[in-house]
């Protein structure tokens, strides 16, 4: 049996990295897939037709979740072309990392704005949808960055932070309509952006993670299908670190 089978997921941020992780598992799992790209189409395209090869609906949309207007217009044109939303997965993030003392203004408004804004403008583009089914799952890609903070990335750890206050409010102000909004904070996962790092970086990573190994796209796509399913029928409210033990 599919978990997710029937069931429409927003996800932002889902062509690369963890979000295509996500998309991939979660067509795998017999969701529709509603994902955003920013800016190349092609890749968008690619993953679409992949997508659909699993026997599910998929769609990318070109939107930039960290305006308001445009992740209106998003929710709205996702309802029209898959009739439901059912999962919501708040992905899209940019870092911009300095010192504060060498941090920019912009760089501190642009990673709030995008990170923590856009969660807040796309739960609030599908919650009158989720109100009105009495049913939904909003799932929160914060970081363990926003848990114990990172010198050089305090607008990245302030954003994710955040993420985690957002989600915990949500929950309390949800919970009586069946919808449930929790948080994943990811470690150190490899991906493309990993992937630019010199072989002694990512070693050193990796060698200090008690399971000795970076994570995958996957297994936090895992959580996310866990979180996104009736498995979890009564878990709100909750930060779940999916870091391979780093924050034991």
């Amino acid at each position: 049996m599919k978990l997710l089978e029937g069931k429409t997921a927003i996800i932002t941020g889902g062509s690369r990295g963890i979000g295509k992780g996500i998309a991939e598992v979660f067509a795998k799992q017999g969701a529709n897939v509603a994902f955003t790209y920013s800016s190349s189409a092609e890749a968008a395209l690619e993953l679409e037709n992949q997508l659909t090869r699993e026997g599910v609906k998929a769609k990318s949309y070109k939107s930039d979740a960290a305006n308001y207007q445009e992740a209106q217009t998003l929710a709205e044109e996702i309802f029209k072309d898959f009739g439901s939303i059912d999962i919501l997965i708040n992905n899209a993030g940019i870092t911009k990392d300095n010192l504060l003392m060498r941090m920019s203004e912009d760089d501190f408004d642009k990673v709030i704005e995008v990170n923590l804004k856009s969660v807040f403008n796309m739960t609030k583009a599908v919650q009158r949808t989720m109100l009105k089914q009495r049913k939904g799952s909003i799932i929160n890609m914060s970081s363990i960055v926003g848990v114990k903070g990172n010198a050089g990335q305090t607008n990245y750890a302030a954003s994710k932070a955040g993420i985690i206050g957002f989600t915990k409010s949500v929950a309390l102000e949800l919970g009586s309509r069946d919808i449930r909004c929790n948080a994943i904070a990811p470690g150190f996962i490899e991906t493309e952006m990993t992937g630019k790092l010199d072989a002694a970086t990512v070693q050193n990573w990796r060698d200090a993670i008690p399971l000795k190994r970076g994570g995958t796209p996957e297994d936090i796509a895992n959580v996310c299908v866990f979180l996104a399913s009736d498995l979890s029928a009564y878990v709100t409210g909750q930060v779940i670190n999916v870091d391979g033990g780093m924050l034991t």
